[in-house]
């Protein structure tokens, strides 16, 4: 007779939601998948891309068996047979001691990221073992690093106002915020606000689903939004809608931010962002007469060279404003800086000895593999990320993986683009096969995953591939041998939560900020002094303007560059792809179709292209091909494609990120996807629009 249980767990994709959910399992497999209806936060609800999330585990796709390569790099499967773990592994230590000797430890880089956001899976055992051979550190810059930067100079960390708190908001700015696609279930939240008379404003170069489904839409062009907080905090000013007491009591530099606002009439920053000016003399009017007044901040906008800066004016408004006096004001990008587990403090423990090391930025792993790193990377070690479809300049990246001279290692649950590159690929398990711990960016509970369900073939997880890795290698301290549990048990350490607390309920409110508080009503940021910072004199050194301001962004404000490639792109996140995730997926990719590159119908009938063309986007860089879709969810000269998609499943076998460039962000090193500048045109006639 079969066996069916049900059990709890945790989404692990890269979201802020961080779901929990109800896993049914019959003889070892999993069958089910539901939402856990008790949650606070998501309340038992699964987004589009999730509710099909056992077709990614149960999938004919999943990696079984070690591979090691036979042929060439870069041409897929058939230059790999599968390998015995003891033959991989062996292989793997080979080719790091290889490199160790001959350019010392340094030249390895592991290279991971939020394949999965779980902290014992993704951010302990593997990081630990690199520390402890004293192996490059990689900087995890690639998704929030201008804004987790900007937060820490302005608050004092990743913090901001109490998410479930946003149902007592009169007035919600979505700024930069596709809350339907990235962040499902905090929409309910906003929709209880309007239900209450809240007004809904989403600011976002494109009319996305959540744009169309709110109040008013603001439409700046891309990478203007400091410009745009500027004129906003301007007209606020100008309309007596500054709270001083406030502000002087519980921040730093308010007079110095008064005079840059003198520079800051509204038409300086309508024309800047390509407004009307009487758009943001409006919308201050609403933010200066309202109270609260809750921002809302998506990560896309500090995705362009002055996104830091971008963040910091944003951030801004409600210290001038004096909206976290009350609950549901205030401004909030993300949750983490609340959360009090640390996961660097896990994977360098103080009892592990981990040799200063330099550090490797993760956005810019096309330069540091042709030629930036000195000495050159000659090991990588690829776990919980597909590099070769997601980070930039993605040409230059198959130049520096193709190289004969570098070793690589891929852990995966699925064949993707980076495993084309690899010398050893070793099987992963996936969440509901192992035991992981998660946070999240979006809301303030913890939760606990543990394993339900059989892995396929001889998938390990994560953990134990590291600690086999480690054995291979000679290595024998006693906290390479660390199980999941205790790993799990570190982490929590001094968090507020305990393992048995969490095995026992899966989940717990676990920062001690409390529901529907104003955690900053009287102060009280984590800076120095308790106070925010509108002055900032640590950034001087950093080359970056104390004051709040405005950085434009580089390509998309270049006149020059514009004459050879006139429209702006950016790539945004689509509602069925998560990261490249599910990129293979047949059901996903249904959903999504093909790669489609958005454009005004200006801009399409200036080219002589028409709905459902092929059509080839280039700049200097490279190109990728994509199918014309004309709709006026964007404005003329700027184009849009989302982001995701696999090079070794697109038309021409390159995606978007064959046009992007490596370049920093002004304020932590980040990726500058949307400061991009393309011409589109007819693709070639023999090439098709979709893949075959």
């Amino acid at each position: 007779m079969a066996r069916t249980t049900i059990h709890p767990g945790a989404c692990p994709l890269d979201c802020p939601d961080t779901c929990t959910w109800q896993l049914t399992v019959t003889d070892g497999r999993a069958v089910a998948l539901r939402g856990d209806r008790d949650h606070p936060f998501t309340r038992g609800a699964l987004c589009g891309k999730v509710n099909r999330y056992l077709d990614a585990v149960n999938g004919a796709d999943r990696l079984t068996r070690p591979l090691v390569r036979v042929g060439p790099k870069g041409v897929g499967p058939v230059s790999y047979r599968p390998a015995s773990w003891d033959e991989a592994l062996q292989r793997v230590a080979a080719g790091l001691r290889a490199t160790i000797d001959a350019d010392g430890p340094q030249a390895i880089l592991p290279y991971y990221f939020a394949g999965t956001m779980g902290l014992v899976q993704g951010w302990t055992m593997g990081p630990r073992l690199f520390a402890h051979l004293g192996a490059s550190r990689l900087r995890t810059t690639i998704c929030t690093a201008a804004a987790r930067a900007a937060l820490q100079s302005i608050y004092g960390g990743s913090v901001g106002f109490e998410p479930e708190s946003i149902v007592d908001a009169r007035l919600i700015v979505l700024w930069g915020a596709n809350l339907l696609s990235t962040n499902l279930h905090h929409w309910p939240f906003v929709q209880e606000a309007q239900r209450r008379g809240a007004y809904v404003v989403t600011i976002d170069p494109l009319r996305t689903d959540t744009a169309a489904r709110s109040d008013e839409h603001v439409a700046p062009l891309p990478g203007t939004d400091a410009a745009l907080a500027l004129g906003l905090m301007r007209h606020i000013r100008d309309l007596g809608g500054v709270d001083r007491e406030w502000r002087d009591a519980h921040t730093t530099g308010g007079e110095r931010l008064d005079a840059r606002l003198d520079e800051w009439p509204v038409e300086r920053a309508a024309a800047e962002c390509g407004l009307d000016a009487d758009v943001l003399r409006r919308l201050g009017a609403r933010i200066a007469g309202t109270r609260p007044t809750a921002i809302r901040v998506g990560l896309g906008l500090q995705r362009h060279a002055g996104a830091g800066q971008a963040v910091r004016a944003i951030a801004a408004i409600p210290l001038l404003t004096g909206d976290f006096r009350y609950p549901g004001g205030g401004a909030l990008v993300t949750t983490s800086g609340h959360h009090r587990i640390d996961p660097d403090r896990v994977a360098r423990p103080a009892d592990l000895p981990t040799p200063p090391a330099r550090s490797i930025n993760m956005s810019r792993l096309a330069a540091a593999l042709t030629g930036e790193a000195d000495p050159p990377v000659t090991s990588l070690v690829v776990f919980d990320a597909n590099p070769a479809a997601t980070v930039p300049d993605q040409n230059r990246l198959r130049a520096g993986l193709v190289r004969a001279d570098l070793f690589t290692v891929v852990l995966e649950q699925r064949w993707t683009d980076t495993c084309d590159w690899a010398d050893v690929v070793l099987p992963a398990t996936m969440q509901p096969e192992h035991l992981d711990l998660h946070t999240s960016y979006g809301h303030h509970y913890a939760t606990l995953n543990l394993p339900a369900s059989t892995p396929p073939g001889e998938a390990l997880p994560n953990t134990e591939i590291f600690r086999r890795i480690a054995a291979a290698l000679g290595l024998t301290h006693p906290r390479l041998r660390d199980t999941d549990e205790d790993l799990a048990r570190q982490l929590l350490d001094g968090a507020g939560v305990s393992f048995e607390e969490l095995r026992e309920h899966t989940y717990a409110r676990a920062t001690g900020v409390d529901v529907g508080a104003a955690p900053y009503a009287k102060g009280g940021f984590p800076t120095r002094d308790g106070r925010a910072r509108l002055y900032d004199p640590q950034l001087t050194g950093q080359g970056v303007d104390p004051l709040i301001g405005y950085t434009p962004p580089v390509e998309a404000a270049d006149p020059q560059l514009a004459r050879r490639f006139p429209l702006a792109l950016i790539s945004p996140a689509g509602r069925f792809l998560m990261n490249s995730t599910f990129a293979s997926l047949p059901w996903h990719l249904d959903r999504t179709g093909p790669p489609r590159i958005h454009l005004h119908p200006v801009d399409a009938a200036a080219r002589g292209l028409a709905d459902g063309d092929a059509a080839r986007v280039h700049n200097g860089r490279g190109a990728f091909l994509a199918t014309v879709a004309v709709d006026e969810a964007t404005r003329p000269g700027l184009a849009f494609t989302y982001k995701a998609y696999w090079a070794r499943l697109s038309p021409g076998g390159s995606t978007v990120n064959a046009v992007t460039a490596v370049r920093d962000t002004d304020l932590g090193g980040g990726p500058t996807f949307h400061d991009t500048r393309v011409q589109v045109e007819a693709a070639p006639a023999e090439v098709p629009a979709q893949p075959a």
